[in-house]
């Protein structure tokens, strides 16, 4: 598609020979990273979402977007760290295109064009749409529901409804000792960031500007909702505190549209941690939070 005259790259996964049956669409929201959709290397392909979508392909058709100027589809053995697309490998500076665009507002007015053009498709079902987000996602799709009227459900993973300044500061507090001060110098960075907020650098990292505006509170957008909306987040993570600080307020007004979702002992991607304070990347939990969507879905 195209969106402010630019390309688009969208994957539609169906259930195979039920490509053009009248289903709703399941959208999700990527993370952070400028990262391709599809990856593959001489073995193959790789899973296209952290979870097994197979289940999903019952009800919905998924829909995910690739990132401005960031090729949907790639060999890893060109990729960067983490998976990173990147005109710079040696300083892992991503396509100036990219970093234009990597911003809140930007994915937020784009996703849900995008909605909207697919709405016109005859194998999208209207009456139900989910949109669901994992980290950096989960504000994009909390952000598009607050505006997008046809959002029926909302799954809002690994966020933090408080900014995500505030996930950098509690990780910096970590640091903290009787001599260093980690989160005062998170304070300080974050005093730059309100200065040059519209700020794009092409230096690797965020832009200020991406800064900033993932780290606007999405609270009173998610509290303003009327729709089901799944809150779920590892007990680990550092956004943790935040969630339940959430769900406090959640349940003081009274919002009996939500569902909380906490798993014990899972940090941000949903591993375990080991008793020494390591993630335990051998086991891998993404099948069952999705399961628990799925569910969750199916009792509305």
């Amino acid at each position: 598609m195209k969106y402010q005259d630019e390309p688009v790259d969208i994957i539609v996964i169906s259930k195979k020979g039920e490509e053009k049956i009248v289903k709703p669409i399941f959208f999700f929201c990527q993370g952070s990273l400028p990262q391709p959709v599809v990856k593959y290397d001489e073995k193959g392909l790789f899973s296209t979402l952290p979870f097994d979508e197979n289940p999903f392909l019952e009800d919905y058709h998924i829909v995910i977007v690739g990132k401005p100027f960031i090729p949907i589809i790639s060999d890893v053995n060109k990729l960067g760290p983490n998976y990173m697309y990147l005109k710079d490998m040696e300083k892992e500076i991503a396509p100036k295109g990219y970093t234009e665009r990597n911003y809140l507002d930007y994915y937020v007015f784009r996703n849900n064009f995008i909605l909207k053009q697919l709405a016109k498709e005859r194998w999208v079902k209207g009456r139900k749409l989910v949109v669901a987000g994992h980290s950096e996602g989960s504000t994009i799709a909390s952000k598009m529901a607050s505006i997008n009227k046809k959002i029926t459900h909302l799954i809002y993973s690994g966020g933090n409804p408080y900014g995500r300044i505030m996930n950098i500061l509690a990780q910096s507090r970590s640091f903290d000792n009787d001599s260093i001060n980690e989160g005062n110098n998170t304070i300080e960075y974050w005093k730059k960031v309100v200065a040059h907020s519209n700020e794009i650098n092409a230096t690797n990292g965020d832009s200020y500007k991406t800064t900033y505006s993932f780290s606007l509170p999405q609270k009173e957008n998610l509290m303003n909702l009327m729709i089901p909306v799944l809150v779920s987040y590892g007990t680990k993570d550092w956004s943790a505190s935040f969630n339940d600080l959430f769900q406090i307020e959640a349940i003081r007004e009274k919002k009996d549209n939500y569902t909380f979702k906490s798993y014990l002992n899972l940090e941000h991607n949903y591993f375990p941690i080991n008793n020494d304070g390591t993630v335990n990347q051998e086991i891998y939990n993404w099948d069952t939070i999705a399961a628990d969507w799925l569910k969750w879905l199916h009792t509305l």
